[in-house]
């Protein structure tokens, strides 16, 4: 099976930024990373080697990775079936996070069964949270991704509804994040998701409380505080501090394009200020 976070990282940011354009650039950024570790993921016997790869912890990234895959199509799965129905939007967004991650074959149906495991309306996510949140211990910035993808498809049909609030507020609790962390990670997702729908067709002022919104602050913020703000982005999202951190390479890769994302915002601000 071909390597996939990196593919799925990256797809899922393009396609918050890009729209299927951006899918295609930020799945082929996360595909030189795969390339490199295609042999770690699923072996012979798929459910045996998660299942140890969670309960044995020297199996580092590899352990990662696999519990990463299976949670990651579980929530997409329960989040799509959440408020009762799965929308067209909810299957092609699932879809094309499958197709950038090039699965086909047994890989692909094993993405699907994870998808269609997480629709029961009686699965319990609890020990794929569980084990999600031990395989990225001491990896924030994984739990911040993990959940930029979840949002990227619940947004797919245009809101989040009261069903998948309450959901991702039980994805927090379990991941050990709190509601201020979350409203700012969706705050920023869902101010990518709207520019990238209105994308040439808003005002100025328009476009100046979208960028506000990608940097996580508040129109009325002091020239200082904003520059701290700005400063501490980028430096969360620092290519060289991440990977030291352990994350891999194609995740390295898309903090670049945040920051990016982050340096257009913060720029057209400045602009605007006159600063």
């Amino acid at each position: 099976m071909n390597f996939f976070i990196g593919k799925l990282v990256g797809g899922a940011f393009g396609l918050l930024t890009g729209g299927p354009f951006g899918l295609l650039i930020g799945a082929f950024a996360g595909h030189l990373f795969d390339q490199s570790f295609g042999r770690f993921l699923l072996g012979n016997d798929a459910a045996a080697d998660i299942n140890a790869s969670v309960l044995n912890p020297n199996n580092g990234q590899q352990s990662v990775q696999q519990v990463f895959f299976r949670t990651t199509f579980r929530v997409m799965g329960k989040l799509a079936k959440v408020d009762g129905r799965v929308s067209e939007s909810e299957i092609a967004a699932a879809t094309y996070i499958m197709d950038q991650m090039g699965l086909s074959g047994r890989q692909r149906q094993q993405a699907i069964a994870y998808f269609s495991e997480g629709k029961q309306t009686d699965f319990e996510l609890g020990p794929d949270l569980a084990a999600l949140k031990r395989a990225i211990s001491q990896r924030a910035s994984l739990a911040q991704m993990f959940l930029e993808i979840q949002l990227s498809v619940a947004y797919a049909d245009g809101e989040l509804s009261v069903a998948e609030r309450k959901l991702f507020s039980q994805l927090c609790v379990q991941l050990g994040i709190n509601a201020f962390q979350f409203e700012w990670i969706h705050g920023r997702v869902k101010a990518a998701v709207s520019g990238q729908r209105s994308r040439g067709q808003k005002s100025e002022q328009q476009q100046l409380a979208n960028a506000y919104a990608v940097l996580g602050v508040e129109p009325s913020v002091s020239d200082a505080e904003l520059k701290k703000t700005y400063r501490k982005l980028m430096s969360q999202h620092h290519p060289d501090k991440l990977l030291a951190k352990g994350l891999p390479e194609a995740m390295m890769k898309l903090a670049k394009e945040k920051t990016q994302e982050i340096q257009t915002a913060y720029d057209f601000v400045k602009k605007h200020r006159g600063r």
